[in-house]
Parts: C-alpha cells; sequence; structure tokens
C-alpha cells in the first residue's frame, strides 16, 4: 500500500539532507511506526506520502499511485491527521465533521460506521468549538475528520505529541480498531513504549533509517546482555561507570544506567561491584535486565555515528 524508494528530501538549497536515501514498504491492513526524535525526518516523509511536499530524489507511491504525477487520486482515497491541530477552531465538533465529509462528497450518516466507537465520546460536546475541547478530544475529532472519507491509507503524524497518559492509551485502542477494518496505518511518534504496539516500525535519525522489523525481533538482536545500575549518588556514578575499562556502554535512563560489559565470557559484574563500593559509592545496585526499542534505539544511532567517523 506504501511504497518508498530510495527518496530525498533537503532544504535551504540542499545543505540540510532531512531525508536521506530512505526505503520501505508497508503492507494492506498493516499498522506500522515511523519511530525517532524531533528533527529525524518523519513529518517530511509523510508530507511526502501525502503529496504535500515533492521529493528531491527517489520515488514513492500510495495505493499504487505515484505521489508526484497521481496526486489528485491520493488526496482523495488517504486520511492525514498531522502533528499539529490543523481543524477549524472556529466551527463546532459537528460543523467540522460536516465540512470534511462534504469536501470528500460524503455524509456522516454514510461513514458512522467506521467513526461511531470516537464519535460517541465526542457526541457530548458537538455544539462546542473545536479549539475549546481538551487535547485529548481535539485528538479524537481530528482523527474522525481524517476517518470521515473511509480512506485506504491513514497517515498520522505524532497524534499523541502532548496529549496525557490515558487519551495516549485510548488512541491507540482506535488503531487497534480500525486496523481490524482493514485501513492500513502508517504512524509516526517519538515515543519508544508506543512502539511495541506497531506491527512492524522503522527506526529513523537523522533522516536515516536504522532498522526495520518486529519491535520483538529489534529487541532480539541486541547483542549483549543488558544491566541497570544505580547508586546513592548517579551523577557521580554515569562518570565513573563512563572511564571504566570493563564498561563497554553506559546511558542513563531515568533511576537507573543502563550499561553493557567489554568482556562477558569473565564476571565483571562482580569486578564491577568491587570498583564502586572502592569508588565510595553506597546503595549499590546491579541488575539485568531485558533490552527495550530504547536501547537498541540509542544502540543502533551510536553505531552509526561510529561509522561517520
Amino acid at each position: 500500500m506504501i511504497v518508498l524508494s530510495n527518496i530525498v528530501k533537503t532544504y535551504n538549497k540542499g545543505k540540510i539532507k532531512a531525508v536521506n536515501n530512505v526505503s520501505f514498504e508497508v503492507d494492506k491492513g498493516e499498522l506500522f511506526g515511523l519511530i525517532g526524535p524531533d528533527g529525524a525526518g518523519k513529518t517530511s516523509i509523510f508530507r511526502i506520502l501525502t503529496t504535500l511536499l515533492l521529493p528531491d530524489g527517489g520515488t514513492a507511491s500510495v495505493n499504487g499511485s505515484d505521489v508526484v504525477k497521481d496526486y489528485k487520486s491520493i488526496r482523495a482515497n488517504v486520511g492525514y491527521m498531522p502533528g499539529r491541530f490543523s481543524l477549524y477552531p472556529d466551527l463546532s465538533v459537528e460543523e467540522n465533521l460536516h465540512f470534511f465529509a462534504t469536501m470528500f462528497n460524503t455524509s456522516i450518516k454514510e461513514n458512522y460506521s467506521l467513526i461511531k466507537d470516537i464519535y460517541v465520546q465526542l457526541e457530548p460536546f458537538k455544539n462546542r468549538r473545536a479549539g475549546k475541547l481538551s487535547g485529548g478530544m481535539k485528538q479524537k475529532l481530528a482523527l474522525c475528520c481524517a476517518l470521515i472519507h473511509r480512506p485506504a491509507v491513514l497517515f498520522l503524524d505524532e497524534p499523541t505529541t502532548g496529549v496525557d497518559v490515558v487519551s495516549r492509551k485510548e488512541f491507540w485502542e482506535m488503531l487497534k480498531r480500525l486496523k481490524q477494518q482493514g485501513i492500513t496505518i502508517l504512524v509516526s511518534t517519538p515515543y519508544m513504549d508506543e512502539a511495541m504496539l506497531c506491527g512492524r516500525i522503522a527506526l529513523i535519525q537523522g533522516g536515516e533509517i536504522l532498522s526495520i522489523d518486529t519491535p520483538s525481533a529489534i529487541i532480539g538482536e541486541y547483542p549483549k546482555r543488558l544491566f541497570a545500575v544505580q547508586s546513592d549518588n548517579m551523577g557521580r556514578l554515569l562518570n565513573d561507570l563512563r572511564n571504566m575499562e570493563i564498561v563497554k556502554s553506559c546511558h542513563a535512563f531515568g533511576e537507573y544506567h543502563h550499561i553493557t560489559f567489554a568482556d562477558e565470557n569473565e564476571n565483571p559484574h562482580n569486578e564491577l561491584l568491587y570498583a564502586l563500593e572502592n569508588g565510595n559509592h553506597r546503595h549499590i545496585e546491579i541488575k539485568e535486565i531485558v533490552p527495550t526499542i530504547e536501547d537498541c534505539f540509542i544502540r543502533l544511532m551510536h553505531n552509526t555515528a561510529i561509522s561517520y567517523q
């Protein structure tokens, strides 16, 4: 349903390469995630696929239609929810929905079954201006407007950014139900935990794809045992760990530092504990953990940076 082949997008007269030879495919009915931080190139890719930007190189198609030659066909058959709230704030919930339905020569009644589960939460506020809705309700309204013409492909660019945890969870439950109805969904997010909710993901940084696979497969490729370390002075602990020969990598993760050892054939756990105790660290905790998508992303990003040096 979505095919990108060596897509390139530059800005500032070619000085900034936002998308660098990106290629991937999304199958029909798939929930595919484009995962990466701000500035990784996600929005540029979405705007190319929704025919709002022209690529500077490569080719792309959506539902068999070329993004350059067949832009009118694509616009009629996709739903797009941009990162920023882009509906009409002075129109009511119902007026916004009616407007978008009319734009696609359809009606709310005709496709109500597709948005019913979402719209029932909005119905008590149907006469409220869109600009006066909460973040979660704005999100639901934007999704309804993107779906009202029953698109074959749904593009969601960072739909949960700035939304509370409960609304984020509800939103992903809605996406699961839409996937069951056969809609192909491409969603981007900077939240690594949301990657686990996708069928397949592409990790992207600096306009380049780092890895494409299922979340579990990417985690399964993590090459070393991973440990979480904690002590009474986390700032000094981070510095000390990074200066130890037995430690291969060390990154701060909330209340722990995640590390890998340079040589796992020996017993570095005890050696590390001894070194930290000698370094006047107290309340030391060292435990083996299962890598997360964020751990995998940092490792791939680090390896890419080394390859460029």
